[in-house]
């Protein structure tokens, strides 16, 4: 029996050194932002519900997004929503075979993240 050759191959292990396609760093950001929205969802319903429960829960709450640290939370997690939304749009679109040349979808993965800084930026001036 032969045995194969060992490969000399250079290994790096230090992955800050990887420099990933911008492709893939909106790859990753859409898994990270459904993961973040994932784990988030117990707080809003828990939130929705002391809302929906009666005028003084309501108002309570209401108050506790007024503060000027609960606006900044709230901004801070307006990206993962944009970005997971913006993203799925673009993996629909890439699945019915449009902008899935690897030039289109680097453009295209520009200009969702001009969109998400856009979007953010947007909504914090509007909630503040």
């Amino acid at each position: 029996m032969r045995s194969m050759p060992l490969r000399n191959r250079p290994k790096n292990l230090n992955l800050l050194t990887i420099r990933l396609p911008i492709n893939a760093v909106v790859s990753i950001m859409h898994r990270v932002s459904g993961m973040v929205l994932f784990l988030l969802l117990p707080l809003g319903l828990w939130i929705l519900q002391r809302s929906l429960s009666n005028q003084a829960d309501y108002v309570q709450i209401v108050e506790t997004f007024d503060f000027w640290f609960a606006k900044v939370v709230i901004i801070a997690l307006l990206w993962p929503f944009f970005h997971h939304f913006y993203a799925g749009l673009r993996h629909l679109a890439q699945d019915l075979h449009w902008m899935h040349g690897l030039h289109q979808a680097s453009q295209s993965s520009r200009a969702l993240i001009a969109l998400d800084f856009l979007s953010v930026m947007l909504v914090a001036y509007w909630i503040w």
